[in-house]
């Protein structure tokens, strides 16, 4: 392996005043994915306690080259009054080029990488003298079985791993038993959405006259009674074209007249390169009922009036590391259905013999085989039908977990014959568990949990040695040996 020249940067005081500095590595915050939405929600959590730079990365980036200084509008937000935050926009994931450059010109205490590690393996070949200065801590998405021993390379060279589900700590001790962290070092944060934009609404509250008004329009105008929603990308493993085939089963087992005044909203792109041609499945696999697209972009508001709109929310994917729909769905008060896989898992709340939520071990590292049947009243979970293994020369394996869509349309169904009451009651007793204690899963919770172990992190962080250097002689060659019998 090259050498890489780092330019050379201050230690670590863990005594200094002034607050640290951290650069994110991750999807651009101002941007709208998963990724941009917590990095988002934890950078504004924190900027009470650190200034944060980010490389803000997309795959076509509108603002490529620029920096953007959003301190402002932080300030304005969050109402901290020195909050700093930079983005430094760019096309991709970066190299180790622009790495240098920021650690040159930002000078931070540590580095932040938030989302897949394949995206950024440069990174993790420059461990060996970006840690002789600074920690490298990383926010790990992992979704899925079977135990992913290709990251083990990746996990090795971070100083704290932070892991946004139950499911994906168990991954993580799991591929490190060789090499185990200490317990400080592998912690378990789950992503959690933003109670202030997230959240139920009734008659007290001041938006209520403005949603009962956006709420009775919509229904009125698509003459509907009953509405599921789906909020996600349209891509392969979110499966939308399952849930219109599900969604139609549903249906075809109703009452033609009831089954007209039903509706599946999908607050999605109707057409995307790694999806399908949504409006095509729709004209022919649901061709008798309600399909409405909502393909604009909406701000939070109006994205929390959908949630509370709806009946029940529903994520079927086949691998999620987290699945943030699900999480604002329960924040607006609002029911929900998941398959379980992944991080999905946590949403159910799964109960073992004892009434406790279940754990992640080596001899038992997920439900999805229903091995716990008793969940959460906020969700009716759907397991899924068959595993296959996907791969690629990154990801060489990993668990497709696919529900069948007969399964999906009795989910459906069950929260179809529940009386709107009891649908409310299930969706506060989820509100209330998100919002709570036990599941740390609201974004204030999300940034106080990732607070702390960065702290720990300051604290317990040794540098990494350095190598030591050896001349290493060339031997003699011998001519003509011979054998020796």
């Amino acid at each position: 392996m090259s050498q890489i020249k780092l330019p050379k940067l201050r230690k670590i005081d863990p005594n200094k005043p002034k607050k640290k500095k951290i650069l994110l590595l991750s999807d651009d915050l101002r941007m709208h994915s998963g990724i941009g939405t917590m990095s988002k929600e934890f950078v504004f959590g924190t900027v009470d306690k650190y200034d944060w730079v980010q490389l803000g990365a997309a795959v076509k980036h509108p603002d490529h080259s620029k920096v953007i200084d959003v301190s402002q509008e932080v300030r304005k937000i969050t109402g901290v009054n020195d909050a700093s935050v930079k983005v430094y926009a760019h096309n991709g994931y970066g190299n180790p080029q622009v790495l240098n450059e920021l650690l040159k010109i930002e000078r931070p205490d540590a580095i932040l990488h938030f989302t897949d590690p394949r995206f950024w393996g440069w990174l993790y070949n420059m461990e060996h003298e970006i840690r002789q200065y600074l920690p490298i801590m990383y926010y790990n998405i992992w979704d899925d079985l079977p135990y992913p021993h290709w990251n083990e390379p990746f996990y090795e060279s971070c100083d704290l791993l932070m892991n946004i589900s139950r499911q994906t700590n168990n991954i993580v001790k799991n591929v490190l038993q060789q090499f185990p962290k200490p317990d400080w070092a592998v912690q378990w944060v789950p992503h959690g959405s933003n109670e202030k934009s997230f959240f139920p609404i009734d008659e007290l509250h001041a938006d209520w006259k403005e949603y009962k008004e956006f709420n009775d329009n919509f229904r009125k105008t698509n003459d509907i009674d009953f509405v599921l929603f789906w909020n996600n990308r349209n891509i392969r493993r979110k499966n939308p074209a399952d849930l219109i085939l599900a969604f139609n089963t549903f249906c075809e087992q109703l009452d033609p007249e009831k089954a007209k005044r039903c509706a599946l909203l999908m607050h999605t792109q109707i057409s995307d390169d790694n999806g399908t041609d949504l409006m095509a499945v729709k004209n022919a696999l649901c061709p008798k009922y309600k399909v409405i697209f909502s393909n604009q972009a909406v701000d939070q508001k109006t994205l929390n009036f959908y949630y509370k709109a709806a009946d029940v929310t529903v994520n079927i994917a086949s691998n999620e590391g987290f699945g943030i729909s699900w999480n604002e769905s329960l924040h607006a008060g609002t029911p929900i259905i998941n398959n379980v896989t992944g991080g999905l898992q946590d949403g159910c709340r799964f109960e073992d013999e004892n009434g406790d939520w279940i754990k992640f071990t080596t001899e038992f590292p997920s439900n999805h085989a229903g091995t716990y049947k008793k969940h959460g009243k906020w969700v009716k979970p759907v397991f899924p039908a068959c595993q296959s293994i996907q791969g690629s020369p990154l990801t060489p394996y990993i668990f497709d977990d696919r529900v069948d869509f007969r399964d999906v349309a009795d989910a459906i169904m069950y929260w179809y014959n529940m009386s709107p009451d009891d649908r409310y009651d299930a969706g506060k007793a989820g509100h209330d568990w998100v919002c709570g204690d036990e599941s740390n899963m609201s974004a204030r919770r999300m940034s106080y949990r990732m607070a702390e172990c960065i702290e720990e992190c300051f604290e317990k962080w040794t540098p990494r040695k350095r190598f030591t250097m050896y001349k290493i002689e060339q031997p003699k060659q011998i001519e003509n040996p011979g054998v020796v019998i």
